[in-house]
């Protein structure tokens, strides 16, 4: 009997900290979204120092969310590598090649969350 209360709670525990890790990747992934959107329609606007600025701070929660996630979500990784990519061009001054870079970011994120 001690036993099966022993498996049940130590489930029990292992679900409810897998679960509250999927909760703040998640949060992260929203946080993500939001300033990678931002850089995108910054891009668009032409306003790289902007772009620039949302780029990282979106790069800053989407490394937050991969590593909240575990390092083998492929849409993550691709995701940080868009979002690299997004504030290298803002930094050039190219802040519409960023805009694309940012909206292959946000795909990427929305892709992860399935």
């Amino acid at each position: 009997m001690k036993l099966i209360i022993a498996v049940i709670v130590t489930g029990s525990l292992i679900l409810s900290s897998s679960t509250q890790a999927y909760a703040f990747a998640a949060c992260h992934v929203a946080e993500a979204m939001g300033y990678a959107g931002k850089a995108q329609v910054y891009g668009e606007l032409e306003h790289a120092k902007e772009a620039l600025q949302y780029a990282k701070e979106s790069l800053v929660h989407a490394k937050e969310a991969r590593n909240e996630y575990g390092k083998d979500n492929k849409h993550m990784d691709q995701t940080i590598k868009y979002l690299e990519e997004a504030i290298k061009h803002a930094s050039m001054n190219n802040p519409k090649i960023a805009a694309k870079y940012a909206e292959n970011a946000l795909r990427h994120m929305r892709d992860s969350c399935r």
